[in-house]
């Protein structure tokens, strides 16, 4: 395939995966106002990790070690339901998100870089991948659509944020009532690219997320947390910052 013809083709990928977006809830989805002030958010008391690939190892050798199947089956993710995967990067987890949801389910598969996000939007147009959308994620805002998701997936990219609390703050109004947010990260420092449990649930809890369940996931290479937003979101100012350590 020659550049142009390629470039036309991620172009056309691309602007497919962007208009999935719209069906994610049956409707027309509505997208936060990007022009929403909000804010200033305390600044966290911890490093942010550099971001890197998720991959560590092939996709056959996570597939060996049931790292996908385990973790969606922990984070309850079933058929028909609508997912989001923050972070998505090479799409390990979008290519099974969207044969675990099937073809009633929806998968917005998203990442901050323009030309990861054209490389999955590239996989999902090859692999016909009808119920997934691809688009592009902010550093500090996932730019979720509201009231559209079952299950907000963030698999070992939660320490390379650089401002949790505003990034927890603007994906609350995405989750629908029963919604979870999912977080699979390793127990150690976020600077060598963990996030300690108890730090975690701290910063959650800041912006008024509760725990739901916790699991030792060894084959995805650390925990996995799950959490659910209860009450009404605070406001910016009054959210305490967490002490690491």
């Amino acid at each position: 395939m020659g550049d142009s013809k390629r470039a036309a083709f991620v172009r056309r990928a691309t602007l497919a995966g962007v208009l999935l977006v719209s069906a994610c809830d049956g409707g027309p989805a509505r997208v936060p106002d990007r022009t929403e002030k909000a804010g200033p958010f305390p600044a966290p008391d911890r490093p942010v990790a550099p971001v890197v690939s998720s991959r560590w190892s092939t996709e056959e050798e996570r597939d060996r070690l049931n790292e996908a199947s385990e973790v969606m089956a922990k984070a309850g993710i079933k058929p028909g339901m609508t997912v989001a995967d923050i972070g998505a990067g090479e799409g390990y987890y979008t290519i099974r998100l969207a044969a675990r949801v099937g073809k009633d389910g929806r998968v917005l598969a998203e990442d901050i870089f323009p030309a990861v996000r054209d490389t999955l939007a590239l996989r999902v147009a090859r692999e016909r991948l009808e119920t997934v959308s691809v688009r592009l994620g902010g550093v500090n805002d996932p730019r979720l659509p509201d009231a559209s998701f079952d299950r907000v997936l963030m698999v070992h990219m939660y320490h390379e944020i650089e401002q949790p609390y505003e990034f927890l703050w603007r994906m609350r109004p995405a989750l629908r009532p029963d919604g979870l947010v999912v977080v699979v990260d390793a127990d150690r420092q976020t600077q060598n690219h963990g996030t300690p449990p108890a730090l975690l649930k701290c910063e959650f809890a800041a912006v008024g997320y509760v725990p739901v369940a916790t699991y030792d996931m060894p084959s995805a290479g650390g925990y996995l947390a799950t959490f659910r937003p209860q009450g009404p979101r605070p406001d910016p100012s009054a959210i305490k910052p967490c002490r690491n350590g």
